[in-house]
C-alpha cells in the first residue's frame, strides 16, 4: 500500500530532482548569457551595444514573468519536449526557462567582480578571449559563482514548490493536494518544514564549497 509517508519521500526526491536538474540546465542557458552581458557591455572586453541590448532585454523580460504564468504559457513547449504537461520532469522545462535569466544576472554580477588588472595582465601576455574567459574570469570569480549557484538552487527550489499548483509534482503538490485542498494543516506544515530543511542543506553545502574554493581564506 502506497502510504502518505511514501508519498512524502517521493515528493522529497522529486523536489530535489527538479531543483538540481533545472539548475544544471539553467546554467547551460544562463551562463553564456551572463558572459555576453559582461563581455558586450560598453566597459567589457568586446563592447557591442546591439548584442548587449538584445540580451539585456531578453533577460529582463524573462525575470519579469511570474513563474506560474510562465509555466502555463510554455505548456505547448513542455508537451513538445517531454510529451506531457504534468509531473516532475515536465516541470523542469518552465523551471529552466524561468531560472536562466536569473542565473545570467548572477553570472554577470560574479564576472564583474573580477579585478580588471588581472584581465589586462592576461591580455598583455597574449591570452585569447577564450583563455581569458575560462582561465581567468571563471577562476577568479569561482567563489562568487558558487555562492550564486547556491542562491539559484534555493530560488529554483521555491519555484518547484509553486509548480505543484498545476501538477508539477514534488512537495509543493503534496502540500496543495493533501494540505490545502483537504484542509490538513499537519501535512502542510510537514511539507513547509521539509522545504526549509532542503534550502538549508543547499545553503550549507554551497557555502562550504565556496569557502573551500576561496583562496583568501587561510
Amino acid at each position: 500500500m502506497y502510504t502518505l509517508t511514501d508519498q512524502i519521500l517521493q515528493g522529497i526526491w522529486e523536489t530535489v530532482y527538479m531543483t538540481i536538474a533545472s539548475t544544471f540546465f539553467g546554467y547551460i542557458l544562463g551562463m553564456p548569457l551572463g558572459f555576453m552581458l559582461t563581455l558586450c557591455h560598453k566597459k567589457g572586453l568586446r563592447p557591442h551595444r546591439i548584442i548587449y541590448r538584445m540580451v539585456d532585454v531578453i533577460t529582463n523580460i524573462g525575470r519579469s514573468l511570474p513563474f506560474i504564468i510562465l509555466m502555463i504559457l510554455v505548456i505547448p513547449v513542455t508537451v513538445f519536449i517531454v510529451g506531457r504537461s504534468y509531473g516532475s520532469t515536465a516541470a523542469i522545462v518552465p523551471l529552466v526557462l524561468s531560472a536562466a535569466p536569473f542565473i545570467a544576472r548572477l553570472v554577470e554580477s560574479s564576472l564583474n567582480e573580477v579585478d580588471r588588472g588581472v584581465i589586462e595582465a592576461a591580455e598583455s601576455m597574449g591570452a585569447s578571449l577564450w583563455q581569458i574567459m575560462t582561465k581567468v574570469m571563471l577562476v577568479e570569480a569561482r567563489t562568487s559563482l558558487i555562492t550564486g549557484a547556491t542562491i539559484a538552487l534555493s530560488t529554483i527550489l521555491g519555484y518547484s514548490a509553486m509548480a505543484g499548483a498545476i501538477g508539477g509534482g514534488g512537495l509543493g503538490a503534496i502540500a496543495i493536494q493533501y494540505g490545502y485542498q483537504r484542509y490538513d494543516a499537519g501535512i502542510m506544515w510537514i511539507c513547509v518544514i521539509l522545504l526549509i530543511a532542503l534550502v538549508q542543506i543547499f545553503q550549507v553545502l554551497g557555502m562550504f564549497i565556496a569557502r573551500k574554493l576561496d583562496r583568501r581564506i587561510v
